[in-house]
């Protein structure tokens, strides 16, 4: 169906794929995160933050069909290969890495199905608290908790003024964080 609704060759619509990633993965990779929000710069860290845009991504395309459902589903196995491959050069053995799978793919659906309730709630505090919970679980107190969740809800509004169109065709715009 992707290719027939585009017409286009296999590689088109793997170039669709890798341009849509790298910009979900350029979101994530903001340095203000990481420099001024006191997201932690570990792997565990960068997994938080590109499973928080990549639930953003899919959070845009949920009840769309056709070939906007068919990019949404080839995104997050693009994004599972990719923390598949990450797994494998951080040593962990080829036994290991299955387990490590489904313990990281049990984090995102839980972390996906919290921000969910809370963007449709409309609750920022609750978003607040639940980014805190999965972003900084033994830091206690994150006072940079609020910047995350205003983010995000800015990031949800802006991801959902973006026509189906665009997106499928390659093309996804995420805002910039700023210091605050």
């Amino acid at each position: 169906m992707f290719q027939r609704l585009f017409g286009r060759e296999r590689h088109a619509n793997r170039a669709i794929t890798e341009a849509l990633y790298a910009q979900i993965v350029a979101a994530a990779r903001q340095t203000v995160f990481y420099s001024d929000w006191n997201v932690p710069d570990t792997p565990l860290g960068r997994f938080e933050m590109l499973s928080l845009h990549m639930f953003l991504f899919q959070h845009r395309l949920r009840g769309e069909d056709g070939a906007a459902a068919e990019v949404a589903q080839v995104l997050i196995d693009e994004f599972f290969l990719d923390v598949d491959h990450s797994l494998r050069e951080l040593g962990i053995s080829d036994v290991g890495v299955p387990k490590r799978m489904k313990k990281l793919a049990k984090m995102f659906y839980g972390r996906t199905a919290a921000y969910g309730d809370a963007l449709r709630d409309d609750d920022r505090a609750a978003l607040g608290a639940a980014l805190a919970r999965n972003v900084r679980p033994d830091a206690g107190e994150w006072p940079e908790a609020p910047l995350l969740a205003s983010y995000v809800c800015e990031a949800s509004r802006q991801l959902a003024a973006q026509p189906s169109e665009s997106i499928v065709a390659g093309t996804v715009a995420f805002p910039v964080a700023e210091a605050a």
